[in-house]
């Protein structure tokens, strides 16, 4: 089997190109990214083949399907500050793009696709948990872009026979996730400020919730997700239905580095939800055996892999 996955050398992207290389089903891995926001070194000594290019040329794309089973769409712009600064941008990479990646997957005789969408699109709704069937109210231009990503992919399904499934993750982390920039999500951005003994920065009062998601578990769920050929036409959260405030999570990281790092509360940011939850029923009806990592544990995994870095060793 040979597995195309958009955004190979991101973050969740390479994790999940070394979780399929694990699997008995899989021969090959091909990682089609532009590197605007993943990295080559990711992908160094894993076997996943680099196809450098983006999923707005459709060259690429047919390039990449050739003799493909199955595509994972991770490929897009994240985050929600950046969309609110750059609106265009996001639409292009993320609903645009999906539509040219549906589009390979169709003219290389209908692959299964796998898309990713977001937690996001549930925005203004505050109704917890998150379940997928109720109303979405998307509050930033990046919720919107995730919205259009599944449901171009849904449509799919129904209009052309398409074989897809649309996952909405919630708060994803673990190695391999990049700290140090602007749009750097919270868990990477706490490890890289406690490890350096700088203040971490909280946007807000700190009692917002997420539902943090380790990397390891999400790539198991993809990689059985193409490996069994999973699909369906309503997207499926990807999350185990925890609830943890951002101050819980500072206690958390305190506990494992051994002090309390200094906390700076700042206004709360543009298109960030207060609240977030997954009901995790469709997820499990779909995959009864996935366990997830428990928070202590993955942050623990996710230090350790900080502490292997250059800028973070004693």
């Amino acid at each position: 089997m040979k597995v195309v996955v958009t955004g190979g050398a991101g973050f969740i992207g390479s994790n999940l190109g070394r979780e399929l290389l694990t699997r008995s089903d899989v021969d090959e891995v091909v990682a089609l990214d532009d590197l605007s926001t993943g990295f080559r070194a990711n992908l160094d000594g894993t076997g996943i083949r680099l196809l450098e290019g983006t999923i707005l040329d459709p060259d690429a794309l047919d390039a990449a399907c050739e003799g493909a089973d199955a595509v994972v769409h991770l490929a897009a712009l994240p985050s929600v500050p950046r969309s609110v600064l750059d609106p265009v941008a996001s639409h292009h990479a993320n609903a645009t793009g999906t539509l040219e990646v549906l589009q390979a997957a169709r003219r290389a005789g209908d692959l299964h696709v796998v898309v990713a969408s977001s937690s996001s699109v549930y925005g203004a709704n505050r109704e917890l948990p998150k379940r997928e069937g109720m109303r979405t109210a998307p509050v930033s231009p990046y919720a919107v872009s995730k919205q259009a990503t599944e449901a171009y992919a849904m449509s799919f399904g129904h209009t052309y026979g398409l074989p897809t499934l649309a996952f909405r993750f919630f708060n994803v982390y673990g190695p391999l996730q990049a700290a140090g920039h602007a749009y750097a999500a919270v868990i990477p951005a706490f490890v890289d400020s406690a490890l350096r003994g700088e203040a971490l920065t909280i946007h807000g009062d700190g009692e917002q919730t997420r539902d943090f998601t380790y990397v390891g578990t999400v790539t198991r769920v993809l990689a059985d997700a193409v490996t069994r050929r999973v699909t369906d036409l309503e997207p499926v959260n990807l999350a185990f239905g925890t609830r943890t405030s951002l101050n819980a999570l500072v206690g958390e990281l305190a506990a494992l580095l051994g002090h309390r790092p200094a906390v700076d509360h700042v206004e709360q940011r543009a298109g960030d939800v207060r609240d977030s939850q997954a009901d995790h029923t469709r997820l499990r009806a779909h995959f009864p055996d996935v366990e997830p990592v428990p928070l202590r544990e993955g942050l623990e995994q996710t230090v350790d892999w900080f502490r292997t870095l250059p800028e973070y060793r004693a």
